[in-house]
This record gives C-alpha cells, sequence and structure tokens, in this order.
C-alpha cells in the first residue's frame, strides 16, 4: 500500500525511509518535532475504507502529515472496526519506534475512540488503551486524538 502527501503527491521510498529523511531534514532547520499517529475509518455500502495517517507536528511551526488509504470488504463490528483501527497504527508506530528514538522524536498514538460512554466507540476503549499502553505507547483518544478523529477522518 503506497502513502502519499496530502496535496497527493506519492511518496516513492519506503515509508520507513522517507518519515527518516523527513526528520532529518526538519531537525537539519532546526525544528522540535513530534510525530503523532492515527487512522480512523467510514463504512461506506459495504466496503470499508480506512485512512492511516502519519503527522508531523513542529514545535509552534504548524505540522503536515502523510496519508495511507485502503479498503477492506470484511464484516466487522464497530468494536472490531475501532481495533482494526488502533491496529494499523500500532503497526505503523512499532515500524518507526526505533527510528524516533534514534532522532529523539516525541511518539503518540491517536485512537478515533470517544471518551463519553454515550458514544459507541467507547466499547473498544479499554481494549485500544490497553493495546497501545502496553505496546509502550502514549495514548491519547477523543478530543485529544486529532491525527484520527480530524486528520485520517479527513481524507478516509
Amino acid at each position: 500500500m503506497k502513502w502519499r502527501r496530502l496535496n497527493g503527491d506519492k511518496i516513492e521510498l519506503p515509508i520507513k525511509q522517507a518519515v527518516e529523511n523527513t526528520i532529518i531534514k526538519e531537525l537539519g532547520e532546526g525544528h522540535k518535532l513530534k510525530i503523532c499517529i492515527g487512522t480512523d475509518s467510514q463504512v461506506r455500502g459495504g466496503v470499508i475504507e480506512f485512512a492511516t495517517v502519519i503527522v508531523f507536528l513542529r514545535e509552534k511551526k504548524g505540522g503536515f502529515f502523510y496519508i495511507q488509504n485502503f479498503k477492506t470488504n470484511q464484516k466487522m463490528g464497530i468494536r472490531e472496526r475501532m481495533i482494526s483501527e488502533v491496529g494499523k497504527s500500532v503497526e505503523i508506530a512499532y515500524a518507526l519506534c526505533d527510528l524516533l528514538d534514534k532522532y529523539k522524536v516525541e511518539l503518540e498514538v491517536h485512537a478515533d475512540i470517544n471518551t463519553d460512554p454515550h458514544f459507541q466507540s467507547n466499547t473498544a476503549l479499554k481494549e485500544a488503551m490497553g493495546y497501545i499502553l502496553g505496546m509502550g505507547f502514549v495514548f491519547k483518544a477523543k478530543p485529544d486524538a486529532f491525527a484520527s478523529s480530524s486528520c485520517a477522518d479527513k481524507v478516509v
């Protein structure tokens, strides 16, 4: 599955190499970076479309993100879909964590799960939080999970 920028430009390098090149460039320009990874999904007809984003935040200087979209025809309930979103984000975070440690870049994993029990997505909150924290990552849920609930939501 290919990654792209918001403007549609394809990222031809393997994502780990593209992220490392970006970190080197941004740090070289004097930016303090934080990376946030999140996934969102939408059900359309019988298809579930997912979008995963890697958000590069420059302290007090804005940010940008890389996007990967994928689809599945697999039937899923809300809880399974939420855990699938978190699983995809954790997969990317795990693939990048040694790189981020090397360059001392903070990492957060964002889950598009509501902390309010009145929302359906809340059914997966405990599992998602346990999964992300158990992998050693910083966990954010709504309303603080902008990578998944804002960035990925716009491109799914």
